[in-house]
């Protein structure tokens, strides 16, 4: 498994990370425990060290999920692997999104249960999942800096933020990385969020490399979802807009076929390209939910695109081509980095 340095202040990870938030309700309300426990296992087996999940994803499922995972893995894939974990979204017994939470005392409260769930004393890289637009970064990252110094916490990073906030957040800690969407289909971080964190040495830990499944090569439009899939609600997933994206997919798949590789070997390998392209540290968070689907993303490890490859890959699927918002308007408010 190839490494990369997560940013100037942050862990040495393998090159391409393991997002955990589908093996809990999300993406359709059916999940096997089993097949996830297994696709965890074969990550590990596969050098992957970087597990990414969230205190909210299933309101502790994917924690606690984890946490068996690596206690039913041998010893050494244990001690390797690292657990990236995002905090401070509220959410109601029937499932609703309630805002978010960056207090202290809540920052506090949240690792916690977090520590408790995984079955741990200290987790390697902890981040607010969105802003709290009601208490300043610097509180919100000083408490995780606090979290550092007393060992409960080896890194912090940040999640959905724009330039100025990023800025503000480095001024009163080292920042390992941020995480958030980037993908063929999402490109708005190249403009200024990008540089930003490549003059403060800060990587990036993009999440929804395939879009959600959209630009896997396997969506189709006669797919459905059911109420618990956010992709029912996705406005890139919907009617009209599902036909332009797919278009792009299909576009996009010719190219796959003529290098002998998969749609979705081809847009994980564009992403891990963009690393070099931008002098950054980019490590793509796959979110397999079977081992199948792990598979197919690690063999984008050996997907080579040269120059002739990225103009056709970037000419099938130009920036700024995708049809619909990646999240409801509702949402997309709440999103710090979406900011202007």
């Amino acid at each position: 498994m190839q490494k990369r340095q997560l940013g100037t202040a942050g862990p040495q990870v393998s090159a391409i990370g393991l997002g955990c938030m589908g093996m809990s309700p999300g993406y359709g309300a059916h999940v096997d425990r089993a097949e996830s426990i297994a696709t965890l296992h074969a990550a590990l087996d596969a050098g992957i060290t970087l597990l990414d999940t969230g205190d909210f994803y299933g309101m502790g499922h994917n924690e606690l999920l984890v946490n068996e995972a690596l206690r039913t893995a041998p010893a050494a894939h244990r001690e390797r692997a690292l657990t990236s974990v995002k905090f401070g979204a509220l959410r109601g017994p029937d499932g609703a999104w309630l805002g978010h939470d960056g207090r202290p005392a809540a920052v506090k409260n949240f690792l916690a249960y977090s520590l408790q769930r995984l079955g741990t004393d200290h987790i390697d890289i902890y981040r607010i999942a969105r802003l709290d637009p009601a208490v300043p970064i610097e509180e919100t990252v000083g408490a995780i800096a606090e979290a550092v110094q007393a060992g409960h916490v080896r890194h912090i990073g940040l999640s959905e933020v724009g330039p100025e906030t990023i800025r503000r957040a480095a001024a009163v800690a080292p920042i390992s990385d941020l995480q958030i969407e980037y993908s063929l289909l999402e490109r708005g971080i190249e403009d200024e969020i990008l540089p930003v964190c490549r003059e403060l040495g800060i990587g990036i830990t993009p999440y929804g490399v395939l879009s959600r499944g959209l630009i896997s090569g396997h969506w189709s439009r006669e797919r459905t979802t059911d109420a618990q899939d956010f992709r029912s609600v996705a406005p890139r997933f919907r009617a009209e807009n599902l036909d332009r994206n797919l278009d792009l997919v299909e576009a996009l798949r010719k190219i796959a076929d003529g290098k002998g590789v998969s749609v979705a070997q081809i847009a994980i390998a564009w992403v891990l390209a963009q690393g070099l392209r931008h002098a950054t540290a980019i490590v793509p968070l796959i979110g397999s939910r079977r081992r199948d689907q792990l598979t197919e993303a690690l063999g984008a490890l050996d997907v080579t695109l040269d120059a002739d490859d990225m103009a056709a890959v970037e000419e099938a699927v130009p920036a700024n081509a995708a049809a619909g918002t990646r999240y409801p308007e509702a949402q997309m408010a709440t999103l710090d980095s979406e900011k202007k």
